[in-house]
């Protein structure tokens, strides 16, 4: 059985990002939905909306730039049963492993961005790669599932079509900033917004450049973003180094250089 079709696959090839319609039903977003509440009023930091100069090129109102809000958590499994499904559901693991060409895949980090209503803060351009580097950025896709309708006026995401094909882009970054492009050279105005209803999942490349702009409308913009790797694909810093993720699909295959000792931990010697 096939879960994308060659149409799709080819478009995600050509384009670095494929919505996917209606992967969970409306059934299984409603719990995903109500759990994650739960975990945002209980658990997630309300502060987490990326700082920088870059603001004021993302931002209309002068007076919202400093009040943008974004609210963030990692690892939604550990905190919700509901959630523990939902990264390991069949139609969307083997859809991902599908596009990535693969008969193995391990699921690596999820993380919540969700953007209240009236100031869900933005994202400039960037690639996710500065964020959990890895040495190929096609055998590592990003699915973002949709809890809520996300539009133009709520801050959908949006992609700078087959920039994947860049490769690892220089970032700018420093302590007052996040990581992200120079805005002069890479415009939101010359990106695709690819707006999607609750339960689809809109997947791109680790090196696909992407952003959202501001949520002005009077609802909020709940995105959950799981990330997906082939096995052999060597991480190099950042978010979830050094941690093994979970098969679900596959069996980890053999890799030189690269083991799971006895408690879960990576015994990854250091390159030369």
């Amino acid at each position: 059985m096939a879960y994308v079709s060659e149409e799709q696959k080819q478009f995600f090839k050509d384009k670095g990002f494929l919505r996917l319609e209606q992967v969970f039903s409306p059934e299984e977003v409603e719990q995903l939905s109500e759990e994650l509440d739960y975990v945002i009023y209980n658990f997630a930091n309300w502060d987490s909306a990326w700082r920088g100069p870059w603001r004021k090129e993302y931002v209309d109102d002068p007076t919202l730039v400093e009040q943008i809000k974004l609210v963030a958590i990692h690892e939604l499994h550990h905190y919700s049963a509901a959630w523990a499904r939902a990264i390991i559901k069949p139609e969307l693991v083997e859809a991902v492993a599908e596009l990535m060409e693969t008969d193995v895949l391990e699921y690596h980090h999820s993380t919540l961005h969700a953007k209240p209503p009236g100031e869900g803060a933005p994202f400039p351009l960037h690639q996710d790669d500065p964020f959990y580097p890895h040495e190929d950025g096609l055998l590592y896709i990003d699915a973002l599932l949709h809890l809520d309708d996300a539009d133009e006026e709520t801050g959908c995401i949006h992609f700078l079509p087959e920039s994947h094909k860049l490769g690892r882009l220089e970032h700018i970054v420093g302590p007052d900033t996040a990581p992200h492009l120079p805005v002069d050279k890479f415009r939101f105005e010359n990106t695709v917004g690819v707006p999607a209803k609750a339960g689809d999942v809109v997947v791109f490349y680790l090196w696909t450049v992407h952003g959202s702009a501001v949520n002005k409308s009077n609802r909020w913009r709940r995105i959950v973003r799981i990330g997906y790797r082939h096995p052999a694909n060597r991480q190099l810093g950042g978010q979830a180094m050094g941690r093994p993720g979970i098969m679900v699909k596959g069996v980890r295959p053999k890799i030189e250089g690269i083991e799971v000792n006895v408690y879960g931990n990576w015994a990854q010697p250091a390159r030369v």
